[in-house]
């Protein structure tokens, strides 16, 4: 089972921050709701995602 950690750019005081979990499949949730399930995505499509969105 992989770990969930979420950016070093994040604050500790409870901002809006998502984390993740990589492994085979990458799993991504909201750190305020964490209760309500996460997302999943294949690792190479979140790659891409993270990719175009810093680009």
């Amino acid at each position: 089972m992989s770990t969930w950690h979420k950016s070093s750019y994040s604050g500790g005081n409870g901002g809006d921050c998502v984390e993740v979990a990589e492994g085979p499949v990458t799993r991504i949730r909201d750190t305020q709701n964490r209760d309500l399930g996460h997302l999943e995505a294949e690792t190479g499509e979140w790659t891409a995602f993270l990719k175009a969105a810093t680009s």
